[in-house]
């Protein structure tokens, strides 16, 4: 017989590399939020899903379960092959540990598949992470990296994350990066999806000495960043990174491709356009659609980007301030870590 399991136990051996979590909700519920980590096998798809429901609804819960068990059925084989190729322990899950998962842990028992079902289902997750975040505290002092657009602040970051530094990538964690912008080429993730992995990231670094991240507004893309995160920010000791503006094209450049991305760039500088003088914003327009990026972000970069970031600098007044002024990124990445070496007595990695 399978074994109910709570949240905190399928955490605490999922964390541990002992269980593979796997949500048996639609293609579509998995989509929009899940656990981190998981992988999806559903019992229903998406139609199925729906017409389950509408019975449910509309005449009984018996004929919902009589028609689940019929789809189910069908596909069992398949359905079974798919828990069989993966290896090792398993825990699933459906929205609230209802029928999906209590079907899909029968017959995987049945069929003498090891698995455990999560107590209170994805719903009982979703309530931990919401009184996780009610109650959270960032315990390492914070390092905020600052910069006016395409600084390459995120770039940097992720060098000194491969490198093991304690690094909270929240452009990462929301697949945005924080522009108007900022979407092209990416499918940004909702508010669940965001608290769920910032959460991970911030439990993992609660005993370090810091956390360096990147000084961002309140909303970065779907997600708002939470009150106590951005008060922590507004404390921690902020570096500006400096970086001559050819530099911070070229790295806009390689980051978003534009040539690419053609109609979502123009689309999205649309937005925009009438926050630019006329002029200027029809060169930008012309060179988008000529395919002259170069001198199009050089422009936005001049005209839009870096006024507003001067008028939003002002924000930076509580917080220790140190300039970090550099050629490339590659030699901001090796100022920084001579920054943190001598801050926190560290080794340069």
């Amino acid at each position: 017989m399978f074994k109910d399991i709570s949240i905190d136990e399928l955490l605490s051996l999922k964390n541990i590399g002992q269980l593979t979590v796997i949500d048996v909700r639609s293609p579509s519920e998995f989509k929009d939020a899940t656990i981190p980590g998981s992988i999806n096998i559903p019992l229903f798809d998406d139609k199925e899903r729906a017409e389950v429901g509408t019975l449910y609804k509309q005449v009984s819960k018996e004929a919902a379960k009589e028609r689940g068990l019929e789809i189910a059925s069908s596909k069992l084989p398949i359905f079974v092959k798919a828990f069989n190729n993966v290896k090792g322990d398993k825990a699933v899950f459906c929205w609230r540990g209802g029928m999906r998962s209590k079907t899909t842990a029968t017959v995987l028992d049945l069929m003498g598949i090891n698995v455990f079902r999560l107590d209170g289902g994805y719903r009982n997750y979703r309530n931990l992470i919401v009184d996780t975040l009610g109650a959270l505290e960032v315990n390492p002092e914070v390092v905020v990296l600052n910069g006016y657009t395409g600084s390459g602040k995120t770039t940097i970051l992720h060098r000194l994350q491969e490198l093991d530094y304690p690094v909270i990538d929240l452009e990462g964690l929301a697949n945005h990066r924080g522009s108007i912008f900022g979407q092209i080429g990416l499918k940004p993730h909702n508010q669940k999806t965001f608290d769920a992995l910032f959460i991970e990231s911030i439990q993992r670094l609660q005993d370090s000495p810091y956390v360096l991240f990147e000084g961002e507004s309140k909303r970065i893309g779907k997600v708002m960043l939470p009150d106590f995160l951005m008060e922590k920010k507004n404390q921690g000791t902020q570096l500006f990174i400096e970086i001559p503006i050819e530099e911070r094209v070229n790295n806009i450049l390689e980051d978003y491709q534009p040539w690419d991305h053609e109609q979502e760039c123009i689309d999205s500088f649309a937005r925009i356009k009438k926050r630019i003088h006329t002029p200027i914003a029809n060169e930008i327009e012309s060179d988008l659609n000529t395919g002259e990026y170069f001198h199009a972000v050089r422009l936005l970069l001049e005209y839009y980007y870096d006024p507003l970031y001067d008028h939003s600098a002002d924000q930076f007044t509580e917080g220790e301030k140190t300039i970090i002024k550099a050629e490339t990124v590659d030699e901001a990445v090796v100022l920084l870590k001579d920054y943190l070496a001598k801050r926190y007595n560290e080794k340069v990695i």
